[in-house]
């Protein structure tokens, strides 16, 4: 196994089990210490994914994603030792892809990264070919994970690509927030489906003017239409 994982963590005990753990599984591992240091290494290590401690010196592990919101093929798994469901969720909102509370089971966590990492690489794998999708002025490219509207390139997080995919390619079908969770994000977040809710809000701010493609069937769930 090739992929990389960078883990950042300014407990050194975390860092180094977790190094030792996943280079016992084939992984190859790099660490940080804080989250500048994190930054740093996600430039010159080029990570698949980013075990990513909250609360860190200098920058936290919410401003690294925020600098990293731009990031395309990262997977991120934020860990901390808060356990409100208003920092999960901040987490996911900040383009995170999984959560887990301290102090956590090693294996789980091993688990979880290798989860991640097969959806990766069923997101890297290339789509046939002839599957583009217009509506309005939304295009959208499945093969390439591009987007845009109009003549701009749309800057999507991999989660938010996914679900505008799903939903512009069944353009006028109704999913419950509970499908939607589980054809992109395959397994029970953390978040629950208010997850879902997230990253709609999300898509239409980067979707304005015509964030009205996307639309809530309330009670229900959502469904893309053309506008007229």
């Amino acid at each position: 196994m090739d992929k990389k994982i960078l883990i950042a963590d300014d407990e050194a005990s975390i860092r180094n089990a977790l190094a030792y753990a996943l280079k016992r599984e084939g992984f190859l591992v790099e660490t940080a210490v804080d989250g500048e240091d994190a930054l740093e290494k996600v430039r010159l290590f080029h990570p698949d994914v980013l075990i990513l401690d909250v609360m860190m010196p200098k920058l936290g592990g919410y401003e690294v994603c925020r600098r990293l919101e731009s990031r395309k093929g990262i997977g991120i798994l934020l860990l901390t030792a808060k356990n409100d469901i208003v920092d999960k969720v901040l987490g996911l909102e900040l383009g995170a892809d999984d959560f887990m509370s301290k102090p956590f089971d090693l294996r789980e966590l091993l688990a979880r990264i290798k989860a991640l990492v097969r959806r990766l690489e069923r997101e890297g794998a290339p789509a046939p070919e002839g599957t583009e999708v217009v509506l309005g002025p939304l295009r959208v490219r499945p093969s390439s994970r591009t987007a845009e509207l109009g003549a701009i390139a749309l800057e999507l997080t991999p989660k938010e690509f996914d679900v505008l995919a799903l939903l512009v390619s069944h353009a006028g079908r109704v999913y419950t927030r509970d499908e939607l969770l589980e054809q992109v994000w395959s397994f029970d977040y953390v978040g629950g489906t208010r997850t879902v809710d997230i990253h709609i809000q999300r898509l239409r701010k980067k979707l304005e003017p015509h964030q009205a493609i996307l639309q809530t069937v309330y009670g229900i769930g959502y469904k893309a239409e053309k506008m007229t």
